[in-house]
C-alpha cells in the first residue's frame, strides 16, 4: 500500500479534567448521550438513532461537538471508565458539565483519570492518532497525526 507523507496538527485546549492519553481518533458527527446510548459493559454505541450505532468507543479518543444529557450520563461514563470500556480521552467543542462530572467521579472513586478537553476539533477525522498532554495550568496540548487513505 502506498503512504503519503503524514502531517500533524497541534491544538491547544482547556481541560475539564486534566490528564494524558493517546489513541485513534473516533469522530462522531452528532452528540451522544452515554445514558441509553452506550453499553457500559462493551463501550459500544447502542442508541439505534445515532449515526454511529454499533461503534466501539473503548480506548479511542472520542471527538464530538459535546454531550447530549441526561444527567445520568455522568454515572454511565464513570462506570465505563471503571470497567475499561470508556474512551481513553474525550475532545469536545464546548464545555459539558455532565461529562466532566462522570470523569471527575471516576478519578475520585477509582483513581482512573480520563482527560476531557474543550478544543477546536475541526480537521480531525476518525483514525487520526491523537495525543493529549498536559501543559501549564488548565491548558492541554493536543497533537493530531493525520492519517490518509491507503496508509499502511
Amino acid at each position: 500500500m502506498s503512504r503519503r507523507d503524514s502531517a500533524s496538527l497541534i491544538r491547544a485546549g482547556v481541560f475539564q479534567l486534566a490528564g494524558s492519553a493517546s489513541g485513534p481518533g473516533l469522530v462522531l458527527s452528532q452528540e451522544l448521550s452515554f445514558w441509553g446510548g452506550v453499553d457500559v459493559d462493551t463501550g459500544v454505541v447502542i442508541d439505534r438513532s445515532h449515526p454511529d450505532f454499533g461503534t466501539s468507543l473503548a480506548g479511542a479518543i472520542l471527538v464530538m461537538p459535546g454531550g447530549r444529557g441526561s444527567s445520568s450520563s455522568s454515572s454511565v461514563l464513570a462506570e465505563a471508565i471503571r470497567k475499561g470500556t470508556a474512551p481513553a480521552g474525550i475532545l469536545i467543542e464546548r464545555p459539558d458539565p455532565i461529562l466532566a462530572i462522570g470523569a471527575i467521579v471516576a478519578d475520585f472513586l477509582y483513581g482512573i483519570r480520563m482527560p476531557l478537553v474543550v478544543c477546536d476539533t475541526s480537521g480531525v477525522v476518525s483514525g487520526d492518532r491523537i495525543v493529549i498532554a498536559a501543559e501549564e495550568g488548565a491548558q492541554a496540548r493536543i497533537s493530531i497525526l493525520k492519517t490518509y487513505e491507503g496508509e499502511a
